[in-house]
């Protein structure tokens, strides 16, 4: 075996663990804000009043879950069945242009609902162990978005912006609250393919790049080229802190250059990851039991079980932010031609999400843990023939959840129409939606702003209002 040229190899390491991830391309758009970078753009940075929550879980069913199938139970919708409803010209724009006559027919609810729990919340058998749940959650029937297309509504649910791209929620907490551990990224995405909108889901946009998601994709290797190629720790930082000197001697005769500035962040970042991040990624020590809650096998390395189970892990170690996406942009919970994709995709889902919210309630993290639970759209209660299978897509009304984290629990806001067609009390906007998250983690979406292009932007561009009503 030829001796090793441990420099090369220390730098061939980092490059190919910063360039085969998002972290590069995140941490050199730095040079693209127009902001002065400070020292440290992830030091931790005091919220503007006591929060409720220090991080947040952001659990995405990607395809528009049927609002009136899982969390709004309407018995007009079950008795009408078949019956015609004249259907607004504003919800005709979720059907193919070659199918939009006014005359729709209402299809009942696929799966049928039980009061759960002490508190009686509406859910139906799609997801039963979450409906084991119920008394944790905060149920929120009357949101509503800005557009009926999965590319448009998913970057609206991330980013506030039907239209245009803009930093995502993840990006807007981390450059809030900077990060509680300097060797894991502060936001992190678990995703085993590409969702709607691909990586502007997690992006920082005009935000420094530091505070872009980093992408953990389930597998035997779930960070590209993390694991260090250089055996010896303590040889490998003296390596490190070789080059990062000469890297800021060349940076002090150039003058201020942000793009070689965010170089140097990222082969700090990427010993950091290298530190920590296999570890946090590494389920050996979890007892039989835990795994079991999550329905996840011992050595399994995929599936929405091991992505929960990563997330709490990652909750643990000071992560800001986790987003969890169960499928990508096909294969997901687009149901048109048949709504029994939706309990194949439930299955899926369903007990390991109960089980992250009884692992952190165990261990008494709910209590600063925000779970979100999220779709971008809902789905129509109606269809353009009585025999219909499927759902359309539904801008006008949907539902989502909360638990933890400073939300009242075993709580439903808001309410539809006797059909769920559209927002009759309290309705939540994504708008809404977001300043409430933001509220609960310390943050006034007011406040929390940046001046990009000559004007201050901020996630909820110039609408929103806390949802006080769902506070604890």
């Amino acid at each position: 075996m030829p001796p090793l040229n441990l420099p090369q190899t220390r730098r061939a390491a980092l490059g190919s663990l910063v360039t085969g991830t998002t972290l590069f391309a995140g941490l050199l758009s730095q040079g693209s804000a127009t902001e002065p970078e400070p020292a440290d753009p992830l030091a931790p940075k005091r919220p503007h009043f006591a929060p409720k929550a220090k991080r947040v879980i952001f659990l995405n069913m990607s395809g528009g879950v049927s609002h009136i199938d899982s969390f709004d139970y309407k018995p007009r919708l079950f008795a009408g069945h078949g019956e015609t409803y004249k259907v607004p010209q504003i919800m005709l724009e979720a059907f193919a242009l070659n199918n939009r006559a006014v005359d729709k027919f209402f299809k009942r609810p696929d799966w049928e609902f039980k009061q759960r729990g002490k508190s009686g919340l509406w859910i139906s058998e799609l997801f039963p162990q979450v409906a084991s749940c119920a008394d944790d959650l905060c149920v929120l029937n009357s949101m509503r978005t800005s557009h009926a297309d999965h590319f448009q509504a998913t970057l609206g649910m991330h980013s506030g912006s039907v239209t245009f791209a803009r930093p995502s929620i993840g990006s807007w907490l981390s450059y809030g609250l900077g990060s509680e551990n300097h060797n894991l990224p502060s936001f992190v995405v678990i995703a085993p393919s590409l969702p709607y909108a691909g990586t502007q889901v997690w992006a920082s946009d005009f935000l420094p790049g530091a505070h872009q998601g980093t992408l953990v994709s389930p597998g035997a290797e779930p960070i590209a080229n993390i694991k260090r190629l250089q055996p010896e720790g303590a040889l490998q930082e003296l390596e490190l802190s070789f080059t990062q000197k000469l890297n800021r001697a060349h940076l002090a005769r150039r003058g201020a250059d942000p793009n070689l500035t965010t170089r140097i962040r990222s082969m700090e970042t990427a010993f950091g990851m290298q530190m920590e991040a296999p570890e946090a990624l590494d389920f050996a020590g979890e007892t039989d039991a835990t795994l079991a809650l999550y329905g996840l096998a011992r050595g399994a390395t995929k599936g929405f079980g091991w992505q929960c189970l990563a997330a709490r892990r990652l909750a643990e170690r000071g992560v800001r932010f986790i987003e969890l996406i169960d499928t990508g942009a096909s294969g997901n919970w687009d149901s048109h031609g048949d709504m029994a994709d939706h309990g194949r995709l439930a299955r899926n889902v369903d007990q390991p999400i109960a089980g992250l919210l009884r692992d952190l309630k165990s261990r008494g993290m709910l209590e600063d843990t925000l779970v979100v639970w999220t779709t971008e759209f809902g789905r129509t209660p109606f269809n353009s023939k009585k025999d219909a299978k499927g759902r359309e897509h539904h801008a006008e009304a949907f539902s989502t959840w909360m638990a933890g984290g400073g939300v009242k629990a075993g709580f439903c806001h808001g309410q539809t129409d006797e059909f769920g067609c559209k927002v009759e009390k309290d309705e939540v906007h994504i708008h809404d939606f977001h300043a409430t998250i933001l509220h609960l983690l310390g943050l006034d979406h007011e406040r929390l702003t940046f001046r990009h292009g000559g004007r201050d932007y901020r996630l909820t561009d110039v609408a929103g209002n806390v949802v006080h009503q769902v506070l604890a």
